[in-house]
């Protein structure tokens, strides 16, 4: 309970002091002086640390100066009249106020302001404490002794000053000087360390047992732990209750995460979405090259096998015209011999012939077919990509339009803004202002509101331009309105100003003269000013209002982005800052930064001409670039084009080749052949002298076969060179695709299935982004809400296990406060009945700790003289006797560096005050390591002559006079 051991009356303490011998009888005066005889014998034992070796007073209370007092280390005898303003009351009051004491305290005033003597504007109280031994404070920065410099200002306010043993200021803080009272153990608010008349009155003099008791344990601050249990107990109830609150939370806190987590997740798979959007785009460039691919392999396949089928009816009928040739020089040998069988079989091979050219016909039909639908379908093709053009061209000159119209607007608004700064904010701003100065000419607003806020506001440093209007953001446009009725008139004048455009905000605050005291929750920076230091601001209610929706006192400008980076997110940002912004427009926050989308300021920028000139030169950019997009878009369409009309000629050159084959080959031919075959055998039949003729013919048939191989071998070769033309057709496409990705991507899926794919993607990918908001802000939302779940269930953990730790410990600490209660209880009994038995009284001490009593009953003689009597069946001078008994017993049981007592026998005859001063200096002669200070107004002349007893006598001062009061010190 406290650091040092106590010593009692009836111990030989082992410490500091030296043996002291008891009395057997203190009242007996025929016998030898046990005191005298403690006080002189032996070597001098000295206090250390904590006691009081001086003080001085200047303007305290009634007194100009008193002091210094230099006090003894062992038995200090302050002695003066009663009622004569000596300053025995103003020395003690004025140690109990400089080492922390409460006005209340003193008994002497409610407030510090009344020990101000009146006309002076402050008092001082200097206090010089001994600082040596094992207990001593910071030795090496203090030295032996530390002085404590009070003043107190009229006001009522004290301030300290603490000083080394050399006079060096050493610390001006109140915590320092609690450390120092913690580190010598000096409670002046405990009666056994400093009791005061008033005090004494109330406790030991009072007739009640529950006084008495409420002085025991405020003495042994037994009352002190019990206050801490009883508040350690409710901040245990409130601690639960938060726990049962943060359930609740807890529980809101798991579903916002829930929330979030599924916004969260739901990104996933819109990531998802993007990739497969990308594979499919990559898998449609190739499809694409494929689909090409395959017509052309098709289509090279049909002209092989073509060129086979012409070649090997070339060479089908090479031997053939051979054997005509052959045959028609057999049969013109052969006729004269030929008979009518002959001719019957000649007749079937003619007829086989003829049909074996009905069967080509008919095959050469089916290829003109063919031809015809591939004609058909590159026309289709042409008729596609024309459309595609113009369509692309339309929109093109629409956005190209668009963007010119919106420049130029821009451009507009940056010139007129030459004569007119307010035309920034809008051109219908100046008609927007006039309308509302003639309404509140008219009387319809009770206040005129004020706006736009961006026109009046005006920077100091136009660097950061940017930077302020990124922070403001819509605010620069809109418009503070004192009431609700301000609020409709002026939204009717923007209904009127901006018809089926977008109104300017309307915000709506009570108007107040003055600018908000922002100084403390303001930031505070000794380079960056805050965006509230940055602006001039005439109007209070527009910086009221900027202050109250955006917090411009706590948003903090620094130009440079790394430096920015570098203070916000140190380990120690500025105090009260949110967050800053860089002159690029950045937002910097403590974890994390944003850059900013906005590049050039549009309404607070100070040179118009610079935005002028920015505008055109952009504008123009755009322009050319726009153009050359589009002129680069239209050359490919029309290569495309022409590639496309290219393929069309080439198929309608091969029509115009099988319909020459096909009328090469038609019914009428092949039926005139057939007459011709049948006259000739009709004319063989009736003259075989026409063979000739019919070898004649044989020889045409052969030149007509001649010129058909010509004719096919000059189709071969326009075919080769359709193929060469593929070839080309085919690298540019494959080309094409590696510019969408370089590896080839396989895929079953057809062109047309893979691009109805991606723009199903497309469509959910857009309606998506619609649902769920920003990217950005949605990932930021799951992590927040993640840690305050997170956060809140460490708390819950952290709670919990508080409070079942606060319980064992609580539980431990009662029980150990019962038993020191008990012991403390015992020891005092003891030390109470040795200290009555030095007179020859018998007593007894009941403590009733469930009621909270302390009953005290004394009888004068011992053993079985007399029965116990209530204290209050005593005399006067007994019952203080009896008082001195109880205090010096607490004495023994609790520990101070010194004790002060006040008038301590004001109520004793001369036996009991001899009889109590004896046992007080015995006491003090056996703890000579602490420091006793008695405040009497008796002569204290038959005290007996000892070094450790010093008087400090002060005299009565001149009542007409403001004349200095001094002390005069006796050494006895």
């Amino acid at each position: 309970m406290s650091k040092r051991k106590g010593t009692s009356v009836n111990e030989n303490p082992n410490k500091r002091s030296r043996s002291v011998n008891e009395s057997e009888n203190a009242a007996d005066s025929d016998q030898e002086d046990p005191i005298l005889s403690n006080l002189q014998c032996g070597a001098e034992v000295v206090s250390d640390a904590g006691i009081v070796e001086s003080i001085t007073l200047k303007n305290f209370m009634c007194h100009s100066l008193l002091g210094p007092f230099t006090f003894g280390s062992n038995v200090n005898f302050v002695v003066g009249n009663n009622g004569s303003k000596c300053g025995k009351s103003a020395v003690l009051t004025a140690l109990i106020v400089a080492l922390g004491g409460n006005a209340q305290a003193t008994n002497r005033g409610s407030s510090l302001r009344g020990f101000v003597k009146e006309g002076e504007s402050s008092a001082d109280v200097s206090i010089t404490l001994r600082n040596k031994g094992r207990d001593a404070y910071k030795p090496e920065v203090y030295g032996s002794a530390i002085i404590l410099d009070l003043r107190i200002t009229r006001d009522g306010l004290r301030t300290y000053k603490l000083r080394s043993k050399s006079g060096q200021l050493i610390s001006t803080k109140k915590e320092e000087l609690v450390s120092i009272l913690d580190n010598f153990n000096i409670q002046v608010n405990n009666p056994v360390s400093v009791l005061t008349q008033e005090m004494s009155k109330y406790f030991l003099h009072s007739k009640g047992e529950g006084d008495k008791y409420k002085f025991f344990m405020k003495a042994t601050q037994l009352e002190q732990m019990r206050e801490d249990f009883i508040y350690i107990k409710t901040t245990k109830n409130l601690t639960e209750d938060k726990v049962e609150q943060h359930s609740e939370c807890l529980k809101d806190l798991k579903r916002k995460y829930l929330e979030k987590e599924d916004r969260y997740r739901s990104l996933a798979s819109l990531d998802e979405m993007h990739t497969k959007l990308e594979e499919l785009q990559k898998q449609m460039a190739w499809a694409l090259e494929k689909l090409q691919v395959d017509e052309a392999e098709k289509k090279y396949k049909q002209v092989q096998e073509q060129l086979e089928r012409i070649t090997q009816q070339v060479q089908e009928l090479q031997p053939k015209c051979a054997e005509l040739k052959t045959e028609s020089q057999k049969r013109n040998n052969l006729l004269k011999s030929t008979n009518l069988r002959d001719l019957e079989k000649d007749k079937t091979q003619l007829m086989s012939r003829i049909k074996d050219l009905k069967l080509r016909f008919c095959q050469i039909q089916t290829e003109l077919e063919n031809l015809k639908h591939q004609i058909s379908t590159l026309g289709q093709q042409i008729d596609q990509y024309q459309h595609a053009i113009s369509r692309l061209k339309g929109i093109e000159q629409e956005v190209l339009q668009r963007s010119i119209e919106a420049n130029r607007r821009n451009l507009q608004t940056m010139e007129s803004s030459r004569s007119n700064r307010l035309r920034r904010f809008g051109e219908q701003m100046p008609a927007l202002l006039n309308a509302i100065q003639e309404s509140h000419r008219r009387g319809h607003f009770k206040h005129r509101p004020r706006g736009p806020l961006g026109y009046l506001i005006s920077l100091k440093d136009p660097e950061l331009a940017l930077a302020v209007e990124v922070c403001l953001k819509g605010q620069l446009l809109a418009f503070t309105c004192d009431n609700y009725e301000d609020e409709k008139v002026l939204q009717g004048l923007m209904a009127k100003m901006f018809q089926g455009g977008r109104r300017p905000a309307i915000i709506t605050s009570n108007f107040i003269s003055q600018v908000h005291d922002t100084r403390k929750k303001a930031v505070s920076h000794p380079n960056y000013p805050s965006v509230l230091q940055a602006l001039e601001i005439e109007d209070p209610v527009v910086a009221n209002c900027l202050i109250d929706q955006k917090g411009i006192e706590s948003i903090l400008l620094i130009k440079n982005r790394t430096e920015a980076r570098r203070v916000m997110q140190s380990k120690n940002p500025p105090a009260n800052c949110i967050h800053a912004f860089s002159k690029d427009g950045d937002q910097i926050f403590t974890n994390r930064s944003y850059a900013a989308e906005q590049t050039r300021a549009n309404y607070l920028s100070g040179d118009v001409e610079e935005e002028i000139r920015y505008m055109s030169d952009l504008e123009l950019e755009n322009q050319k670039g726009q153009a050359s997009r589009f002129q680069q878009q239209m050359r490919k369409l029309d290569d495309d084009v022409k590639e496309n009309e290219g393929l069309l000629r080439r198929a309608h050159q091969e029509q115009k080749t099988i319909k020459v084959t096909h009328r090469a080959l038609s019914p009428s031919w092949c039926l005139s052949v057939f007459t011709e075959f049948f006259i000739c055998f009709l004319l063989i039949q009736e003259d075989l002298s026409k063979t000739d003729q019919e070898v004649i013919k044989c020889k045409h048939h052969k030149k007509h076969y001649d010129e058909k191989r010509s004719a096919h071998l000059h189709n071969i070769q326009t075919l080769e060179g359709n193929l060469k033309s593929k070839e080309k057709e085919y690298e540019m496409s494959v080309a094409k695709a590696k510019e969408i990705c370089l590896e080839r991507v396989e895929s079953r899926r057809s062109a047309r299935s893979l691009d109805s794919e991606i723009n199903r993607l497309k469509l959910k990918i857009t309606s998506q982004k619609e649902q769920q908001g920003d990217r950005e802000e949605i990932v930021r939302q799951y992590h927040e809400a993640l840690e305050s779940y997170k956060n809140m269930t460490q708390q819950m953990k952290n709670l919990n296990s508080f409070i079942k730790s606060l319980d064992s410990v609580m539980n431990q600490r009662l029980q150990a406060y019962a038993e020191l209660r008990r012991f403390l209880s015992a020891r005092c009994k003891y030390y109470f009945d040795s200290m009555l038995a030095q007179r020859g009284y018998s007593g007894s001490m009941i403590f009733d700790h469930k009621n909270e009593t302390l009953s005290i009953s004394v009888q004068p003689g011992q053993g079985n003289k007399a029965d116990l009597s209530d204290m209050r069946l005593l005399s006067g001078g007994e019952r203080s006797f009896s008082t001195v008994c109880f205090v010096l017993s607490l004495w023994a049981i609790t520990e101070a560096p010194f004790r002060c007592l006040d008038e301590f026998d004001v109520y004793m005859d001369m036996v009991n005050r001899r009889i109590s001063m004896d046992m007080m200096l015995k006491v003090a002669a056996s703890q000579r390591y602490r420091q006793f200070i008695f405040l009497t107004p008796q002569n204290m002349s038959s005290l007996p002559e000892s070094k450790i007893i010093r008087i400090l006598r002060l005299k009565d001062p001149d009542r007409g006079q403001r004349n200095t009061q001094r002390s005069e010190d006796e050494d006895q």
